[in-house]
């Protein structure tokens, strides 16, 4: 086989012209098979230096996507899979980034989980599915998670609740508290641990009640009015989780 051209190319690579056909080959490979001095290969060494430069690809493309964000190696594989890599290079792009330690799964561990706690309103539920997705044992992880003091994810819980009571605008005190409960299950707390620490909280939707009073009737009082009026009113506002006490206050009949 006739080697006819070699132009330098970007990061590291040659686009050769092999038997009038294009290849782009990493340096590594012209260096190691000694390709700049060379006019002509035979068949068995160019299968070899096609290998090699996959090879080469997989390795230097995982570089890539660990370095745009720590990765696991499940991440990675996945990620070559959908590249085509075949699992022969793919088990030896896994090895050789473990080698090189661009993988460690110890380090991504406790990095995730820690970034978890610290960045995020996850609880320990979802970090636990999270991980189990990303490739982990569940018994390394709830091994782990148990070794968190409980207090950190009660501080976590409590600051969600404070920042949704001081943003609430137009949910009833029920209404936002089922919400809230529901995010934080959906985030991966226990609900008995939620309702417990909620409970704690008192919320007063009085200013709420008020601006969703005028905002119903003013959408009502166009169909309704007098005794019907107020009715119309007062249903829909318990419909929305305000308590039958506090419509009394507000709503009077006319």
């Amino acid at each position: 086989m006739k080697i006819e051209k070699y132009i330098k190319d970007k990061q590291n690579k040659y686009k050769v012209v092999i038997d009038s056909e294009e290849y782009v080959l990493y340096d590594d490979v012209i260096i190691k098979y000694n390709l700049l001095l060379k006019k002509e290969i035979d068949a068995n060494t160019f299968k070899e230096i096609l290998e090699l430069n996959d090879e080469l690809t997989s390795y230097y493309d995982s570089i890539k996507y660990i370095n745009r964000k720590l990765r696991s190696k499940k991440e990675v594989e996945e990620y070559l899979k959908k590249k085509g890599i075949t699992a022969k290079v793919i088990d030896s792009t896994i090895k050789r980034l473990i080698a090189t330690n661009y993988l460690n799964d110890d380090i991504y561990f406790k990095a995730y989980i820690n970034d978890q706690i610290n960045l995020t309103n996850n609880g320990p539920r979802k970090i636990l599915k999270n991980l189990i997705n990303l490739g982990f044992e569940e018994n390394q992880i709830k091994e782990k998670l148990d070794e968190i003091d409980n207090n950190i994810w009660l501080e976590k819980i409590g600051r969600y609740i404070e920042k949704k009571i001081s943003v609430n605008h137009n949910s009833s005190s029920n209404m936002l508290k089922m919400k809230i409960v529901n995010d934080l299950v959906n985030l991966g707390y226990d609900k008995e641990s939620v309702t417990s620490l909620l409970n704690n909280y008192e919320i007063n939707d009085e200013d709420v009640l008020i601006k969703e009073y005028n905002k119903v009737k003013k959408s009502l009082e166009k169909k309704y009015c007098g005794k019907e009026l107020n009715q119309k009113i007062k249903e829909k506002l318990y419909r929305k989780g305000f308590k039958i006490s506090s419509l009394e206050d507000v709503v009077y009949e006319e």
